[in-house]
């Protein structure tokens, strides 16, 4: 998840119908905005704008993808294996952990990151 982002934001954008979609659909197989729209049945616009959170999110990841014509275009990919949400002394603590493989220094950060909120 971001680090900037505050919990109550990031709890605001799961609750909406579709990102939980678009989530969804791709946890199953990467997709372009063209076909989340077709998958999802909502305007190209309406993706474009949940992508955006998504991805400034950490939800979902971006991959760059060469059409045979030769131009390029991105694929998403839902990044998301689990989400741990605590109220904690009235504050909500929301913790997403990604299903992308990452190094140690990553591991070792988010660690870090974890100790410090649960001291704060």
């Amino acid at each position: 998840m971001c680090e900037d982002s505050p919990p109550r934001e990031t709890l605001a954008l799961l609750g909406d119908e579709h990102v939980q979609t678009i989530l969804s659909v791709t946890s199953e197989q990467p997709m372009s905005a063209n076909e989340l729209s077709d998958t999802c049945d909502v305007s190209l616009v309406t993706v474009y704008r949940r992508l955006e959170k998504l991805v400034e999110h950490d939800l979902i990841s971006e991959q760059d993808e060469l059409a045979p014509d030769g131009n390029h275009f991105k694929k998403y990919k839902t990044s998301v294996e689990h989400i741990d949400i605590r109220l904690d002394q009235g504050d909500f603590k929301v913790n997403v952990r990604s299903s992308m493989k990452d190094d140690a220094s990553d591991r070792f950060k988010r660690m870090w990151d974890n100790i410090r909120r649960e001291d704060s």
